[in-house]
């Protein structure tokens, strides 16, 4: 690929002021793409941003809340030319049981995974339409595609976001706007972290076997980085994707997903 396969493009990557957002933000800046690190933490993304300025790369941070429609349409409005939108902002779910979830888990879950994404989509259709070109790449999850016990509405949410990609790439192929996802396998984030720890409480074992039983239930034998699935993200942005579009990319190492089944557990 030309390193530079996105000179004087603009981009927006939510959600990226650390993890896999931020790899991909990265990734976009290195191939010349002026880049939007758009999150909630603004302190975090503008320092990231300053790393990236550095190094010859433009960025620049943005706060934004996904999940207040109004705070997103005049974000959006912002903009008068848009070129690439990665929808990589969400959340994962506390692990728990359909029987014992939640309702507020489950509309946090939903509103910062799918609906966040559908606000962001919308605004950016909108001005992709009237230039008449764009990409758009939404993140979902191997989940998505082949949910895992105990986190239901994580599962739900990344399902949504794969139906939402395939609706609006139909919708906005006349335009010639092109809109895919990416379904991440397993990578070592903080965001990773957080539900392994639950898991292991869950299953009763170490951190250090579960991760070495993810590990060893990947085809190709190691954990992602967030430079393998940024990688993905940029050649769906690129002129090398311009014939691509409703599609849904796996990037897991060749795992598909996790089908584990939980034990019993005690009654309360």
């Amino acid at each position: 690929m030309n390193a530079k396969d996105l000179e004087g493009l603009t981009a927006i990557v939510t959600g990226s002021a650390q993890g896999l957002g931020l790899g991909i933000a990265r990734e976009l800046a290195s191939r010349g793409a002026a880049v939007v690190v758009a999150d909630l933490q603004l302190d975090k993304a503008e320092a990231e941003c300053e790393k990236m300025r550095a190094v010859g790369w433009a960025a620049t941070a943005a706060e934004l809340n996904i999940t207040d429609s109004a705070a997103v349409n005049a974000f959006f409005a912002g903009f008068d030319r848009l070129d690439i939108l990665v929808n990589n902002a969400g959340t994962g779910q506390q692990v728990a049981p359909i029987s014992e979830l939640p309702d507020a888990e489950w509309h946090r879950v939903m509103d910062a995974t799918l609906t966040g994404a559908f606000y962001c989509c919308r605004a950016a259709a909108e001005i992709m339409e009237r230039q008449e070109s764009g990409s758009i790449v939404n993140i979902s999850s191997i989940n998505g595609q082949n949910p895992a016990a105990l986190v239901a509405a994580y599962n739900v949410a990344k399902a949504g976001v794969i139906s939402l990609t395939r609706t609006l790439a139909l919708e906005l192929a006349a335009y010639g706007v092109r809109v895919n996802a990416v379904c991440p396998g397993p990578v070592y984030t903080d965001f990773n972290k957080r539900n392994m720890a639950q898991r292991c409480e869950t299953l009763g074992i170490g951190e250090e076997e579960m991760i070495e039983r993810i590990r060893s239930a990947i085809p190709l034998g190691r954990w992602g980085e967030p430079e393998d699935i940024a990688r993905g993200v940029a050649f769906l942005c690129s002129p090398q994707a311009e014939w691509v579009t409703g599609e849904i990319m796996r990037v897991s190492g060749g795992m598909e997903g996790v089908s584990a089944t939980p034990p019993k557990r005690p009654r309360k």
